[in-house]
């Protein structure tokens, strides 16, 4: 069972500055057209492969996301993530469209166009 995250924990963290790592779960098009602040590209399909390179600690503190809630990625990556031996998972499971919705600041291409 993958633990969850609120729009408003993880914004609450991000302001708070704390220190934690934030995964995007989509290919990289996606990924590179736009993210959350700080984000880490680590397609769902790559964890295996990408996450002993990119998170090296196990003890982590990570938040994953994807799409949006009926995207299935970002619970994928976080149990993928589990049976790797990390222990402090999260999945933000409304995903990058609900942080749009609520106009919360992104990083990337469409960030740069919006500007």
């Amino acid at each position: 069972m993958v633990r969850t995250i609120s729009r408003n924990e993880l914004q609450a963290r991000l302001a708070r500055r704390e220190s934690f790592v934030i995964v995007e779960a989509l290919p990289e098009k996606y990924f590179r057209h736009s993210h959350l602040p700080g984000a880490i590209n680590i397609p769902h399909d790559a964890v295996e492969a990408l996450a002993p390179a990119l998170l090296p600690d196990k003890a982590a503190d990570i938040v994953v996301y994807c799409a949006n809630a009926a995207c299935k990625n970002s619970g994928l990556a976080a149990e993928s993530l589990a049976a790797l031996g990390y222990k402090n998972v999260r999945a933000y499971e409304a995903g990058k469209a609900d942080w749009i919705e609520a106009g919360l600041p992104i990083e990337g291409s469409a960030a740069r166009h919006a500007a």
